[in-house]
């Protein structure tokens, strides 16, 4: 796993996974929190076929007191979107009326920490075409998260220009 966090307010930007594949070699970046790598990219590899630029793109932007998921691209008016929670299935769902639209997704920082979804603690927002999901973080993730931000705040940042680096 590797985080990246801003070094003056503290905020998770970024938090990549990456599992051994099937013959024991690293696999891909599972980007978590942060920006998806660029669906541009992959064009690269294949000249004749390319995702096209008005596709939803779903990422996840954490703040300080809760989870928040956006999807861009998506033009309906907030009436159209319907965002529940599975409990059976520990997951969100989102819905729309018109049947253009449907997502389902987890929240692994509460599978870590074994705690139950609260429908409750669900809300979203719809502008700018971007559907904006909201979950509050319950109180257990809040004290993980500042018991973390001590722990880091004793480590020097990577890239502070404090180090050593000497010339010939």
């Amino acid at each position: 796993m590797a985080e990246e966090y801003d070094i003056k307010t503290g905020q998770l930007i970024s938090r990549k996974w990456r599992e051994k594949n099937t013959l024991g070699g690293t696999g891909k970046w599972q980007v978590e929190v942060g920006e998806p790598t660029s669906p541009l990219l992959g064009a690269l590899e294949s000249e004749h076929i390319t995702e096209s630029s008005s596709n939803p793109i779903f990422m996840r932007k954490d703040t300080l007191s809760s989870f928040q998921w956006r999807i861009r691209n998506l033009p309906y008016p907030k009436e159209v979107y319907s965002v529940s929670v599975e409990e059976g299935q520990r997951c969100c769902v989102i819905r729309t009326t018109n049947k253009k639209y449907y997502k389902k997704f987890s929240i692994p920082d509460l599978d870590r920490y074994h705690l139950p979804l609260d429908a409750a603690a669900l809300s979203f927002t719809h502008a700018n075409n971007t559907l904006i999901i909201t979950y509050q973080k319950p109180k257990e993730i809040l004290a993980a998260e500042e018991q973390l931000q001590k722990e880091l705040k004793k480590i020097k940042a990577a890239n502070s220009g404090d180090g050593d680096c000497k010339t010939q």
